[in-house]
């Protein structure tokens, strides 16, 4: 699939010769199949509604001629009921028109909103990571709002207008052929500023998608709490402000070129109406004093001529609306067209317990953006990214049942990555991770991910009640378990202070909470599932020393007969595993216990020797 091109006014291209990519038509006409039905009934109300409004301007010609100008007042009161009883059931017409446009519309959005939130949610880690959240949520929310109007207004109106204008057309011909023949004539006038405007509007209104998105990525960046409390900390709000007042100023800029544009399309359009309008009352007046026409049929001619413009104004205005919805159908598609990576194996089994861990040379480097995103979803330019360089080389350990093995070095040089490829969260490029002696790419993701409690040193809490958040890792959960889990994370007594005990809202990602009572409520929720396997990456770095001491007793148990990955900077968290590695530049570069690695004076004792002088003991 080839990005999206044309999202940002492009450098050496004019927007106004995008063209959609192949494939997008169908698909479109794939999403309404499961609105057919109602398709049905409301095209059949748009064609009745139109011919509804269409025939009281013929029925003028009979009111005015056999009744006005006969002098028939039974001809006069039977028609014109007649013209109220069309009225009546065009307004009906148009109730039921509403509800079946916005059934299908509605339906539409909620269709397409479940399939981007599903496929998103089986995408890889690396895409989110390299996505920008804006521009991401501005495709599940507004272009999808875009989209819907492909099926509501933009089908409403081309139905109803189309119809309108043939009706018109062979009302016009039964009346005075001459005069019809006379609008026709002009009728291909009105393509000349469709034509001009038509590309433009398109271009214009792509380029403030854009734009949209890129205000939407500030205001979720700077609307979270770690997002405002940068700006406060660092006294940027006046430049802040700015940023976004030249974003706004930007939008506002979009939709006055846009509606220029749209308003000399509209008047050149009401002009040739207007010349037309003149020719049809100059003729047909002429037509009238010569006897060869009636005034009932140039009042029902001019009416109709009325009728026809406007019409015809949308209609020849229907490419740029159809290219509009189409434009947000293929920024959706875009999206769902994004690969799922990470997925389960034709013959994926569950996870073997007990559950050994094996990694057997392996090597892996992170995907660039190209493989897992479009382009116009990155936050920058990866045109010219250097390219990625492995961050695991040929890694190699085993951890048996109920075995602890710690992962300690450096800052950046691959220890959670470590535990992300046993968690499938990224796969290997060579060598294998294996659990109970299968390869992980060989297990449902959803046995493994179930197998596998994970704690990460920035633990996310979401906007709700403690108990949502303990619920979300094992729902249905009795008030003994939940109670349960927090004493083993040793936050049970903090919780029962809250006023509000379990249903206290632990706000923004946590944000009400300290750092440590949020890892705390992360240890939480692991202890709840009471997983075979643990990773703990820097599961107590938020913790102060009472509580970390309170918390390691807790997780000591929780570990007894399981296989546990300990990722720590505090080698004091790590004394008692059976295994360290220590782990360089990706690469393990001594591995033993505590004691044999302080008695080889390498790396780790140096810098278990550094933390013991910044510490004073461990």
């Amino acid at each position: 699939m080839r990005p999206l091109e044309g999202l940002v006014v492009a450098r050496d291209r004019s927007l106004a010769k995008y063209r959609l990519q192949p494939g997008v038509i169908p698909r479109v006409l794939g999403q309404a199949r499961p609105f057919a039905g109602l398709l049905v009934v409301f095209a059949a109300t748009v064609v009745l509604g139109s011919a509804a409004t269409v025939l009281p301007m013929v029925i003028f010609q009979r009111i005015i001629d056999d009744g006005v100008i006969a002098g028939q007042r039974d001809v006069i009161v039977s028609w014109s009921l007649i013209v109220a009883g069309l009225a009546v059931v065009a307004a009906g017409l148009s109730l039921v028109e509403r509800w079946c446009s916005s059934r299908i519309g509605e339906g539409l959005v909620q269709r397409l909103r479940n399939q981007l939130f599903d496929h998103l949610s089986q995408l890889p880690l690396a895409f989110f990571v390299k996505s920008n959240t804006g521009r991401l949520v501005s495709r599940v929310v507004a272009d999808v709002a875009g989209a819907q109007q492909a099926f509501t207004t933009t089908f409403s109106q081309a139905l109803s207008n189309l119809v309108t204008v043939s009706l018109v057309l062979v009302s016009m011909a039964m009346l005075s052929w001459p005069l019809a023949l006379a609008a026709m004539v002009l009728l291909p006038i009105f393509m000349v500023p469709a034509k001009l405007v038509s590309a433009r509007v398109s271009g214009l209104t792509r380029e403030r998608m854009e734009h949209q998105a890129q205000l939407t990525q500030t205001m979720t960046e700077r609307f979270t709490v770690s997002g405002a409390l940068l700006v406060k900390l660092f006294g940027q709000p006046a430049r802040e402000n700015a940023r976004f007042n030249a974003q706004t100023a930007q939008l506002a800029a979009d939709g006055v070129r846009i509606s220029m544009v749209a308003r000399f399309f509209m008047a050149a359009l009401a002009l040739v109406g207007a010349l037309a309008t003149a020719l049809f009352y100059g003729l047909g007046g002429l037509a009238v004093v010569d006897g060869a026409m009636s005034l009932g049929t140039l009042t029902a001619m001019v009416a109709l001529l009325a009728r026809l413009y406007g019409p015809l104004m949308a209609l020849t205005n229907l490419r740029v609306d159809v290219m509009t919805a189409m434009v947000s159908f293929e920024r959706v598609f875009e999206v769902l067209d994004i690969a799922p990576s990470i997925v389960d194996a034709p013959q994926a089994i569950d996870v073997p317990v007990p559950a050994s861990i094996a990694f057997e040379d392996v090597w892996f480097t992170y995907p660039a953006a190209e493989q897992v995103s479009v382009s116009s979803l990155c936050s920058d330019d990866h045109s010219a990214e250097e390219p990625e360089l492995p961050v695991i080389r040929g890694i190699s350990f085993c951890a048996e049942p109920g075995q602890t093995v710690a992962l300690v070095g450096p800052s950046g040089a691959g220890k959670t990555t470590l535990t992300q490829l046993l968690t499938r969260l990224y796969d290997v490029d060579s060598g294998s991770v294996t659990i109970g002696g299968v390869d992980v790419r060989q297990l449902r993701l959803a046995s493994l991910r179930s197998t596998i409690g994970y704690v990460t040193q920035d633990a996310h809490l979401f906007h709700d009640t403690i108990r949502a958040n303990l619920d979300y890792a094992l729902p249905g959960a009795s008030e003994e378990q939940l109670w349960a889990a927090l004493a083993g994370a040793q936050i049970a007594d903090v919780v029962r202070r809250l006023p509000a005990g379990l249903d206290t809202v632990v706000g923004e990602r946590g944000y009400r909470m300290s750092g440590g009572e949020r890892q705390r409520l992360a240890i939480a929720r692991l202890l709840l599932i009471s997983p075979p396997v643990i990773v703990l990456d820097e599961a107590t770095a938020h913790l102060d020393a009472a509580s970390e001491q309170l918390v390691q007793r807790a997780l000591d148990v929780a570990r007894q007969g399981r296989t546990a990955i300990v990722v720590a900077h505090r080698l004091s968290t790590v004394r008692q595993a059976d295994l360290i590695l220590v782990i360089e530049a990706g690469k393990v570069s001594e591995r033993g216990t505590h004691d044999e690695l302080l008695a080889a004076g390498g790396s780790y004792a140096r810098l278990y020797q550094h933390q013991f002088d910044l510490g004073g003991s461990l």
